[in-house]
């Protein structure tokens, strides 16, 4: 991949300068090393750095900062657990659903939190998020999630009627809604270049275009190689997400599934006018397979999702898919058709990490001298700044409130080796397409 490439991965990655800092050259030592720019990565090396400033600290990032899904995301700053809060009950109990969305809560606040201590100039707005019914069959899925969010006692979610969505966002294909204040939007390539400012002036050796080639334990610790040189460190922190399968210790923890999105032009006056959206909330669907759209700073609509893709082995060249990004131009239109005649600017797409039971996973791999953290599943921008603290606590060997969370440290069941793990996951999606298809016309 050459250096000048990583802008044509997302529009975000074009939205700031950016130069990034020169490649690993020789041996070095250090306490922690973290391997991955993306925001786990970079959280957890600004937590590490807070807490004990004598810590020397080296990220290593095979490409540049922000060059996975930490840069192509849709720059949502939400409390989504994985999937569903139902979806997690149902898979590790009501108990654990509180407590994962309890997180989830305190990952929004943090991130918004540190933006502004920080003053990291990302477009970060809080509008909050809409998850609005696009059928019966939806609403009464939507209306089922609120209910069970009140029955867990969980605060600061509620139903909104349909004539109250439409006085929000004018869409003929909108009904109801789960309307949850506490939700930001933001740019999330000027975020991961705002984190490498912010670490690298607290004292962090940023390495990019740095691949780690190899992972040795050694009796003090690790020793990580790249083309130009090696760290020794005392831990190491693998925040490698979607491609953690391309180190095979982590093979079969998660898989990579590629999600894309599309942007249209800057919205004039009155194409804003006939859509409202005045407030500027971040919404989705209830699909499976969610739409996920938002507006931009200057006013362009962002929408991503609609179906997913696979891929078998290592291979991670699975960004354009043409019929995708023309059924989500098409999903755009059909939303606002108020504002046909929009052209469309940029198309992209990324990986984002799964798990088998979709949801995520971090603790220690094998011992205590590395620590992983994956499965995002596609809602990771908050989680992955609070996981950021989490894996310092981890590293630094504190017990605390976030390293007894269900999460941390639990048995994954693995996927399973290709062809078998392309298989599965591909009857998996399947399942969800044909379920989606069916609610669409309920």
């Amino acid at each position: 991949m050459k250096k000048e490439d990583f802008r044509e991965k997302s529009y975000w990655l074009t939205t700031r300068p950016y130069s990034p800092f020169p490649a690993l050259s020789g041996d070095k030592t250090v306490d922690v090393a973290v391997v991955g720019g993306g925001f786990t990565g970079l959280s957890t090396a600004y937590h590490l750095k807070k807490a004990d400033p004598a810590l020397s600290v080296a990220l290593l990032e095979g490409q540049v900062i922000g060059f996975g899904a930490s840069g192509r995301n849709g720059g949502f700053n939400m409390t989504l657990f994985g999937l569903t809060l139902s979806v997690t009950a149902l898979r590790f109990g009501r108990a654990r659903a509180r407590e994962a969305h309890l997180y989830m809560e305190r990952a929004v606040d943090t991130l918004r939190d540190l933006v502004a201590l920080e003053k990291i100039s990302c477009d970060y707005e809080h509008p909050g998020f809409l998850r609005v019914a696009t059928s019966r069959s939806y609403e009464k899925r939507i209306r089922h999630e609120v209910e069970l969010a009140h029955k867990l006692g969980l605060s600061g979610i509620s139903w909104m009627e349909a004539d109250r969505v439409q006085e929000e966002v004018k869409s003929p294909v909108f009904g109801g809604a789960w309307w949850e204040p506490r939700c930001g939007i933001l740019n999330p390539a000027k975020l991961s270049f705002g984190w490498r400012d912010v670490i690298s002036n607290l004292g962090v050796a940023v390495y990019e275009q740095s691949p780690v080639i190899s992972i040795q334990k050694t009796p003090g610790g690790v020793r990580l190689s790249t083309p130009g040189g090696s760290v020794t460190a005392k831990k190491a922190v693998l925040a490698t997400n979607a491609y953690s399968h391309l180190i095979p210790a982590l093979r079969t923890k998660q898989t990579p599934v590629w999600t894309r999105i599309v942007l249209t032009e800057p919205l004039s006056p009155e194409r804003m006018a006939a859509i409202g959206w005045q407030n500027r909330q971040g919404i989705e669907d209830a699909r499976n397979l969610v739409h996920y759209f938002r507006l931009t700073a200057d006013n362009r609509i962002l929408m991503g999702g609609r179906d997913v893709g696979l891929s078998t082995g290592l291979d991670m060249d699975k960004d354009n898919d043409p019929v995708t990004f023309e059924g989500l131009e098409n999903d755009v239109r059909q939303v606002f058709p108020q504002i046909s005649g929009v052209r469309f600017t940029h198309r992209w797409g990324g990986p984002v990490s799964v798990t088998t039971d979709m949801a995520p996973a971090l603790g220690f791999l094998g011992d205590e001298r590395l620590v992983y953290s994956v499965g995002c599943v596609g809602h990771g921008v908050s989680l992955t700044h609070l996981n950021g603290r989490t894996v310092s606590d981890l590293v630094l060997g504190r017990k605390s409130d976030l390293t007894s969370v269900f999460f941390v440290n639990r048995k994954v069941l693995p996927w399973p080796p290709d062809p078998v793990r392309f298989v599965a996951a591909k009857a998996i999606l399947a399942a969800m397409r044909l379920d989606d298809r069916v609610r669409d016309r309920m």
